[in-house]
């Protein structure tokens, strides 16, 4: 996950000349993103070069990246007011034709047996961002509205999950071989509140895309809502790492998974990242179904040479 980025020499040059909004908009530079990692690493499939705020500019809920390039949004969506100014149909293929134009691009360079994984944001991370204006600690603003109005809340997700379905299934019709559903902050509610609040629209999402690629339904600090993500969709069920794979697996009795070593395992010695990547293995015991991934995405400090020795190791 999250392939390309700042621990690349070649993608720091490119950020040095273009902000990373003009570099998620140019499909010829964000190719060239995409495909570095497959060349570089030797992985076994491809991810999309993007960023999951994308699809809130054709909603109309503005943003930036400030300086570190985190997001800001100048005007929260934090009341029924502003909800109705969220707009309720996007078209994708037109709206993120920029998107559409990268998968096609990067499917055409890719060999035929590499598959191009799409993505998106999930409807609660992405509500998440557009109701705190950008990261949280404790989604303090998305909770009060939750539960001060359900309605409002409902309507707000009903918008987002309209969004995100015309958004991956656009990314299926480009030439997209699988789909991710990143719910990157989901791990803020526990599970009374994901059933209320989360699962019938995640639900709903899962049984409107394509089915005919694969669809991973992602999520960080799921420990207690596993259950509920994989009622609520998904062919393969993405765990971090602060499950054990191996019995969380067979406890969740899904068909596939996808994880989950600790990212920053990539500053340990060598010999220390192989033998956590063996861990993980072992734990999966060779049972058929399991994508061996980070548990979340890269960051800027990795060693390319590092996840390159990751990747060759876990071949072997």
């Amino acid at each position: 996950m999250r392939q390309a980025g700042r621990y690349q020499p070649e993608y720091r040059a490119i950020r040095a000349k273009v902000s990373f909004v003009e570099l998620c908009k140019n499909p010829d530079l964000s190719t060239e993103v995409t495909l570095l990692p497959v060349k570089q690493l030797g992985v076994d499939a491809a991810i999309l070069f993007a960023d999951i705020l994308l699809i809130l500019e054709p909603l109309g809920i503005g943003f930036e990246f400030t300086k570190n390039d985190g997001p800001h949004i100048a005007k929260p969506v934090r009341d029924a007011k502003a909800i109705d100014g969220v707009s309720a149909e996007i078209q994708a293929k037109d709206s993120l034709g920029y998107v559409m134009q990268t998968v096609k691009q990067v499917r055409a360079g890719l060999p035929r047996e590499i598959p191009l994984i799409g993505f998106s944001g999930a409807p609660f991370t992405l509500a998440s961002y557009a109701i705190e204006g950008g990261g949280s600690r404790d989604y303090k603003e998305t909770k009060q509205l939750m539960y001060q109005d359900e309605g409002a809340w409902n309507v707000l997700l009903t918008k987002l999950t309209d969004a995100v379905i015309d958004y991956l299934n656009a990314q299926v019709d480009a030439g997209a071989d699988a789909l991710q559903v990143f719910d990157s902050w989901i791990g803020a509610l526990g599970p009374a509140d994901y059933a209320r609040y989360v699962a019938p629209h995640m639900k709903r999402l899962f049984a409107s895309l394509n089915k005919s690629v694969p669809h991973i339904h992602f999520g960080t600090g799921t420990a207690t809502l596993l259950t509920h993500q994989l009622d609520a969709g998904g062919d393969v069920i993405g765990l971090d790492w602060r499950v054990e794979l191996g019995p969380t697996w067979q406890t969740l009795g899904a068909k596939a998974v996808q994880g989950n070593l600790d990212p920053y395992s990539l500053l340990a010695p060598r010999e220390e990242l192989q033998r956590r990547a063996q861990a993980v293995l072992d734990s999966a015991g060779r049972r058929p179904g399991h994508i061996f991934n980070l548990g979340h995405g890269m960051f800027p400090e990795a060693s390319g040479e590092q996840a390159k020795a990751l990747v060759e190791y876990v071949h072997e």
